[in-house]
């Protein structure tokens, strides 16, 4: 089993900038994905970012340059910086890992503001 424990979100203005940080125990195995997933009231979760064990990234369309993710050599912890943020980036954003076979965990979600 996989824990994940997220931090650094909160209220930012427009064209702001936040960093959100989880980091993961457990039984952690490879290969493995870790990511960013985000949710709004009455929405689908989609996919804001991943980065795998092999290095290879994804971004939603949405992103479109304003985020970077990144991981630790160990692969216990995942990051996203959110620069350029826009009031559309409001969302409870999740922390998700992907290991072999069906092992996935996520995180308790942390809510991004984006608001003057």
């Amino acid at each position: 089993q996989v824990q994940l424990v997220e931090s650094g979100g909160g209220l930012v203005q427009p064209e702001g900038s936040l960093r959100l940080s989880c980091a993961a125990s457990g039984s952690i195995r490879s290969p493995n994905v870790m990511g960013w997933y985000r949710q709004t009231s009455g929405k689908q979760r989609e996919l804001v970012a991943t980065k795998g064990s092999n290095g290879v990234t994804y971004y939603g369309d949405f992103v479109k340059g304003r985020f970077t993710i990144s991981r630790d050599n160990a692969e216990t912890t995942v990051d996203l910086q959110m620069n350029s943020l826009k009031p559309e980036d409001t969302a409870v954003y999740y922390c998700n890992y992907q290991g072999p076979g069906v092992q996935q965990a996520w995180g308790q979600g942390t809510q991004v503001t984006v608001s003057s």
